[in-house]
């Protein structure tokens, strides 16, 4: 009977498609092992090509909100038990109702060190200690190891896992994406403003790829983001947008046909990283030395300026210390573009 892994991480997107590398390299290690990933429904097409990876939704919003719903959650899980162990990569106060029941019922429990104190001293105005932290990856990681399960971390290969042949589909809804030997994908928003290039960059961008004949597929989600995209699509000829219309599935196996992805530092990021695409990240406010780079990404591609204010924050979500953004506006166009065609 093979040994059982319970793993929680139910947020954000980024940070979910994170863990993926990490419990393929733990598998890889322990072939005597199966996971239960217990995460929000949009993760499962992450996970599904992965072997021994069982997925269990969790819906936060109504089924398992509260502590009634936790308490809900935590019997049903209980009963497809018995665990071997539980590891908490989201560290949440929902993750801890969780593993707290686990420990009281006599399951080993590991909880994810987050290195929230490195990250303050990282990003503070004044005395800042500018070092490379660990990244999410390796913390997941050793988030593992804590549980009594060591390994190193291991290529993922995206390709192969989410590529061609990972539809059902002959045809795929895409369409004949043309035969261009150099395809590139634009992913141009982030949760956060201080993450984002101002647009009129962006659009002097797709016109320095349009003066190269370079084709283009615009990256974004429903609503607001897929209407601006649709806008951009109709203004350049070699633009194209399928943007509220791929499942996550569709939408990985597009990202496995690119050459490129051009990203902020975004869910996009770490999505074409999983599908094994080279990705040219584009950083503001935000900085890979707090771990959150994109997983097997060189670190060549994360077109930056050095500021002694940067980074002023983990996720991009406080305002610019300067007043004038100068992080993102100093970046241009023709920076993006050279480390783009820069193979």
């Amino acid at each position: 009977m093979k040994k059982r892994v319970l793993v929680f991480r139910f947020s954000a997107l980024g940070d979910v498609a994170m863990t993926v590398p990490v419990l393929w390299s733990f598998l890889e290690k322990y072939p005597d092992h199966e996971i239960w990933f217990v995460s929000r429904p949009f993760a499962r097409d992450f996970v599904a090509p992965l072997p021994r990876v069982h997925f269990v939704p969790v819906d936060l919003k109504q089924k398992h909100k509260g502590l009634a719903g936790l308490f809900l959650l935590f019997r049903e899980l209980k009963m497809q038990g018995p665990w071997d162990a539980v590891v908490d990569l989201h560290s949440v106060l929902r993750t801890h109702v969780l593993t707290t029941l686990f420990q009281l019922s006599g399951v080993r429990v590991s909880k994810i060190d987050k290195g929230r104190s490195e990250k303050k001293k990282l990003t503070r105005k004044d005395k800042k200690v500018f070092k490379a932290l660990p990244t999410t990856a390796e913390r997941y990681r050793q988030t593992f190891a804590k549980a009594g399960f060591p390994f190193e971390l291991q290529k993922f290969p995206g390709k192969t896992l989410y590529g061609k042949d990972s539809l059902d589909s002959k045809s795929p809804p895409w369409g004949d994406l043309g035969g261009s030997s150099f395809l590139v994908g634009i992913a141009p928003f982030a949760k956060h403003h201080w993450k984002m290039w101002p647009e009129e960059k962006m659009l002097k961008l797709l016109g320095l790829l349009e003066e190269r004949e370079i084709p283009v597929i615009l990256f974004g989600g429903p609503g607001q983001e897929q209407e601006k995209l649709e806008q951009w699509a109709s203004d350049f000829k070699n633009a194209r947008t399928f943007a509220g219309k791929l499942s996550m599935a569709e939408e990985l196996e597009l990202i496995c046909r690119l050459s490129v992805m051009i990203s902020m530092d975004s869910a996009n990021m770490h999505i074409a990283s999983l599908a094994g695409t080279r990705v040219v990240s584009i950083w503001g406010a935000t900085h890979p030395y707090a771990g959150f780079y994109g997983y097997g990404q060189s670190a060549e591609d994360a077109v930056q300026v050095e500021l002694d204010c940067r980074p002023c924050s983990v996720f991009g979500n406080k305002p610019c210390h300067r007043g004038d953004f100068a992080c993102m506006e100093r970046i241009t166009p023709e920076m993006v573009v050279e480390q783009t065609l820069n193979t």
